[in-house]
């Protein structure tokens, strides 16, 4: 038996990385909103807000990873989730237009995502 493998996880572990990627998905929409009120990164506290954000996302992806999700799994629900919220907070807070091409381009990535997802899951 291999003393480093890992037992096989109780049913609460296999959500645990599912809740980290949430929480990463949420930091990277909360940086990525505030990404504008930067001004190119020449405000100081809107800047340590949208870097403070990454700074949490990218930690908690990478804990998600750690507890066994496989990377292209993590990745395209983390960037495809986090398209389609940013891509709703434009149209619904930032004033930025509803596109064919949007739509479009919200419905590749989640074909993506579900493509991907079903692929992993085998």
């Amino acid at each position: 038996m291999d003393p480093h493998a890992r037992p096989h996880p109780s049913p609460g572990e296999s959500v645990t990385p599912y809740l980290f990627l949430a929480g990463a998905i949420v930091a990277e929409v909360f940086a990525t909103s505030l990404l504008g009120s930067t001004q190119g990164f020449s405000r100081l506290w809107p800047t340590v807000a949208v870097l403070t954000g990454y700074g949490i996302a990218f930690a908690m992806l990478a804990q998600a990873i750690a507890r066994d999700m496989q990377v292209g799994i993590a990745y395209a629900l983390w960037s495809g989730v986090g398209t389609i919220l940013i891509v709703g907070i434009g149209i619904l807070f930032l004033k930025e237009p509803l596109t064919a091409a949007k739509v479009a381009g919200v419905a590749l990535v989640v074909a993506g995502v579900v493509i991907l997802n079903l692929a992993g899951s085998h």
